[in-house]
């Protein structure tokens, strides 16, 4: 058979697929579509993810969060794709973001099992556990880029305004003040949670502030961002549209 049977994430979970004599695949609740224009994302290997340059990964995930937004359709053999990464795994990229159940990184990027490393921590931000999970993906696993990204609406940005005190959620918000005091600097408005401007001035000072931490705590990226091994950036994900803007 030409191709395996393929299994359709997200949208696609409730309905059956299968392979016609036409060469289309099917979901009972939509309509045919070409196997042909369908996108399938395959494991990556050593030796590609090796010819990779971070600018190119870079471009990776900027195309990925524009199929994204597009409501483009990607079809992925998960089954063979398990067994394919079972043994190895060799990522694109490694993305920090907020604990927030509405920022699917997957799926936001397009990328599917085996493409991206992906930690995870309410207002994105690091320690020395996440230091060292981005320095196992990226001089050991071979990861060329480094993501910071934030988000619209962020709650953990929200309560860090607010001066929320409540159990260990004081120590990780004490994490964002400076983004909050740094934000206020060249801020014209209200300084308040209720201000979404103020928020989002705030989530992106947070993560430019992320950046420059990751740069000052981990000589190990730091090293191999100034050799060209990676890079190191910041990015906002925008709830409304879904788009991803890189700082």
């Amino acid at each position: 058979m030409k191709k395996f049977y393929l299994l359709l994430s997200v949208i696609f979970a409730l309905g059956t697929i299968s392979c016609n004599e036409t060469g289309t695949t099917k979901n009972k609740d939509m309509e045919e579509i070409p196997v042909d224009d369908i996108l399938v994302n395959k494991v990556l290997t050593a030796e590609e993810q090796s010819k990779l340059t971070p600018q190119e990964v870079i471009e990776i995930l900027k195309k990925g969060n524009q199929e994204f937004m597009d409501d483009e359709l990607t079809v992925r053999n998960n089954t063979e794709r398990v067994r394919d990464a079972a043994l190895g795994q060799y990522p694109k990229a490694v993305i920090l973001s907020c604990l927030d159940s509405r920022v699917p990184v997957e799926d936001i990027f397009h990328r599917g099992i085996g493409d991206i490393f992906v930690a995870r921590v309410a207002g994105n931000i690091v320690n020395p556990d996440m230091l060292g999970s981005m320095e196992y993906a990226c001089k050991v696993s071979g990861a060329k880029a480094v993501v910071i990204l934030g988000h619209e609406y962020c709650g953990a940005i929200k309560s860090a305004i607010d001066d929320v005190e409540l159990g260990n959620i004081t120590t990780l918000l004490a994490k964002i003040k400076p983004a909050v005091e740094g934000a206020k600097v060249n801020f014209s408005g209200e300084t308040a949670s209720s201000n979404s401007k103020f928020v989002a001035a705030v989530c992106e000072h947070n993560v430019e502030l992320v950046v420059e931490e990751v740069r000052k705590n981990s000589p190990i990226l730091k090293e191999m961002e100034d050799n060209g091994e990676i890079l190191i950036v910041g990015a906002i994900y925008h709830m409304h549209t879904g788009k991803v803007d890189f700082l």
